[in-house]
């Protein structure tokens, strides 16, 4: 069959067309920007890409086209298809009717972490020699591609509370249906699709509402949006993490990267890792509830964790030129952009930080996380905001109480300028954007060497 993807390049559907060429597909896909990680790993696959969307990328027909939610009506390939009465779907549509069926799906959700979160639960389980299949919106270093189908009944997927598709306006994740749901936090995000913090609750209690009687809902003990959630109603048991949780842990250094983990109040084994921040040591926990529901021990969990290795695009280091280390960080929403320099600062300790920010996301283009964006950075030296013309939004007023040094910039030239000028040897300059930044890390170490 040849399944044609609209929208391939984005985290999710560029994984699904990894899944569907692994099934035998014949797999093309289009998008309207093809930037790494995702168009390296497609043209790795020997999937054929193409830029933009005109309608003759449609010709001969495919036998079906997947729709990525980015696209809407008035593109020109969609336009097509329903005017030529081609055969389309969703992507989490076509992954629960052709990949999930009949697994045992452990799917993480919430707003912050689930990336890493189905990443590290991947490798737990793989490292326990359960050989998963898993879909994942980035590109886990541990693994090397963001989906596979595996040779066992384990899925693990990242589940993403976004709509499906310009017509299917439910969340991802309702499609998956899985037995194991961690629900990591919850805040409000995606002010393009929600219009508040309660309507993205009842999209989580529509998860909830899908996990069977036998399943497992795991989630921190102190969310309180969460705990909204499953006073709506929840059928399934439930394991919570964090103080005042079933599963704990005491950190044995102050950065997060070593810890015990503690179960019921007994101590199951201690993780010594890479990563930092007191997020991925709630990621930990979580992961090793689910992984202990599909039958890994805690202690094996823990030593599986050991040996993780970050997502890219998540506080990876990408150059390291004349003492001045470089970071790749997917943060684009206030509480991740603190989380991540929370967890740097505490393994670095006076070390000068300057945090380059782009407000990127759709909820940041709508000025939907302005207030929390001028503190979110006080534990950076500096705080280098991106501001292009079309941004819509005074961000130069936004973060003007800034208790940081604060510069903001309508280029990358003048950026890279900034970062030149202020960075000794030694410093951590930490990248932040959901996008590919006009490939700024490169032109940075360029700059600097």
């Amino acid at each position: 069959m040849h399944i044609h993807i609209l929208g391939i390049c984005g985290t999710f559907m560029g994984s699904l067309a990894v899944l569907a060429k692994e099934l035998g597909h014949r797999v093309t896909g289009s998008d309207a920007n093809v930037y790494p990680p995702m168009s390296t790993q497609l043209e790795a696959q020997g999937i054929e890409l193409t830029q933009g969307y005109e309608p003759s990328q449609l010709e001969p027909a495919p036998d079906l086209v997947v729709i990525g939610n980015a696209l809407s009506r008035g593109n020109p390939a969609v336009e097509y298809v329903l005017n030529k009465g081609l055969p389309y779907v969703s992507g989490p549509q076509w992954l629960a009717d052709h990949v999930l069926q009949g697994r045992w799906v452990l799917a993480a959700a919430g707003t912050h972490g689930k990336t890493t979160t189905s990443s590290m639960l991947a490798w737990v389980l793989e490292h326990a020699g359960m050989s998963p299949g898993f879909l994942i919106g980035g590109v886990p270093q541990n693994f090397g591609i963001s989906a596979r189908l595996g040779d066992t009944p384990f899925f693990v997927v990242e589940a993403d509370e976004y709509d499906s598709a310009f017509f299917d306006k439910r969340s991802k994740f309702v499609h998956y249906r899985p037995r194991t749901a961690i629900l990591n936090n919850l805040e409000f995000d995606h002010a393009d699709i929600f219009p508040d913090l309660a309507a993205i609750e009842r999209q989580f209690h529509h998860l909830v509402r899908t996990v069977p009687s036998e399943g497992l809902v795991i989630h921190p003990e102190s969310e309180t949006a969460l705990k909204r959630v499953i006073g709506m109603g929840c059928w399934t048991p439930v394991q919570t993490t964090g103080d005042g949780g079933q599963w704990q842990a005491k950190l044995l250094s102050a950065d997060g990267s070593r810890f015990e983990v503690i179960f019921e109040g007994v101590v199951q084994g201690v993780v010594e890792w890479t990563l930092t921040g007191q997020h991925n040591v709630s990621n930990a926990l979580a992961t090793l509830a689910a992984a202990r529901h599909v039958g890994v021990l805690p202690k094996q969990g823990a030593e599986a964790l050991s040996e993780f290795r970050s997502v890219k695009r998540r506080m990876e280091k990408v150059a390291e030129v004349n003492g001045v280390t470089i970071y790749d960080d997917f943060a684009h929403h206030p509480t991740a952009i603190a989380t991540t320099l929370d967890g740097l600062r505490k393994q670095v300790g006076d070390t000068p930080i300057i945090a380059v920010v782009e407000p990127r996301s759709n909820s940041m283009k709508l000025g939907a996380h302005r207030e929390g964006l001028a503190e979110s950075v006080v534990l950076a030296d500096q705080a280098i905001w991106y501001a292009p013309a079309n941004l819509g939004w005074d961000l130069a007023a936004t973060v003007a109480g800034s208790p940081v040094d604060t510069t903001v910039c309508d280029s990358l030239e003048a950026i890279i300028a900034k970062v030149k000028a202020d960075a000794t040897p030694g410093t951590q300059v930490v990248v932040m954007s959901n996008g590919g930044f006009g490939g700024l890390h490169g032109k940075l170490a360029e700059a600097l060497s």
